[in-house]
Formats: structure tokens, sequence, C-alpha cells
């Protein structure tokens, strides 16, 4: 049984507590990052510890959320990259029936997602993801101070290697 997430309005009390109802204020939770999200959905199909889906219904389960990391990352991925391609074409695939072929899919899919979700955590090149510039170092000052004390001992080194006349 799915539950909702959004309180309905029977389920609100008042802040008195005397069943009145009173203004609430409901807060969104911050937005997930889609590649930690689509890690972890990976990481429990892929996992050596986790057991095969039981029934059709996880393995559905499983494919429907894999699905929607597809959507959701593909978005942030140029749209002809071999990997985004790779992984859309599996996912407009129908689940194959019977225990065995489903449950292979579900693992292909799950290792396309792995490749897609390791393009856009580095940034391959054509990812639509921002740039950073790479902007040239600061000698920092101690380095400096170091510089100019080897400078220094060699010039004092050669000077008194220097024969006196």
């Amino acid at each position: 049984m799915r539950l909702s997430l959004v309180p309905r309005g029977g389920d609100i009390q008042g802040v008195g507590g005397s069943g009145e109802r009173g203004s609430v204020t409901v807060k969104r939770a911050p937005q997930r990052d889609h590649v930690v999200a689509a890690s972890e959905t990976v990481t429990l199909v892929l996992s050596e510890d986790s057991p095969l889906p039981e029934s059709a219904a996880d393995v559905e389960n499983l494919v429907r959320r894999l699905r929607g990391h597809v959507t959701q990352l593909g978005a942030r991925t140029a749209s002809g990259t071999p990997v985004l391609l790779r992984t859309q074409r599996l996912c407009s695939d129908s689940v194959p029936e019977g225990y065995m072929p489903s449950r292979v899919y579900l693992i292909e899919l799950a290792e396309a997602m792995q490749e897609l979700v390791t393009h856009v955590e580095h940034g391959d090149p054509g990812s639509m993801r921002p740039q950073r510039r790479r902007r040239s170092r600061k000698p920092r000052i101690n380095m400096l101070r170091g510089a100019v004390f080897a400078v220094a001992l060699a010039c004092f080194v050669w000077a008194a290697s220097v024969p006196q006349t």
C-alpha cells in the first residue's frame, strides 16, 4: 500500500490541540542530488550483499526507479552521448517475462545507469554541466620566502667558493 506524503486536511491539528484547524506551514524538503539518488539505486541493485528481488512487482519497482533516474540525469547530459543513448534504449525495452530474464534485464539497466552516473559525475566532454575555468595559482608567501632564501644561500655558497686574491 502506498501512502501519500502530502498531509490530508483531517490529519492536520491546530496549535491549541483542541481539534480546531490552525494555519500550518509546510516546508518542502531540500531536493536531493539526482546523482546521489541514482547511485543509491544502482548500489541497491548491483551490490553483492543485496539479494535478487523476490517478486515481479519488486523488479518493476526497481526498473521504474532506474528509468526515473535516467530521465533526471538525461537532462544533465548532452543529447548525443553514447552512454545516454544506450541507457535510454534499454529503458525503452519492456521488462521481459520470466524470473531470470527480468533479473538479467534489471542488472543490465543498472550497469548502464552506473555508466551514466559516472559520466555525469566526472563531467566528461559533452556534459552540459558548466565547467570551471582554470585559474593560475598564486604562490603562497612562504613559498616566496623559501625561494628567496634558496637563492641567497646559493649566492653565499658561490661567493665562499670563489678564491680570494
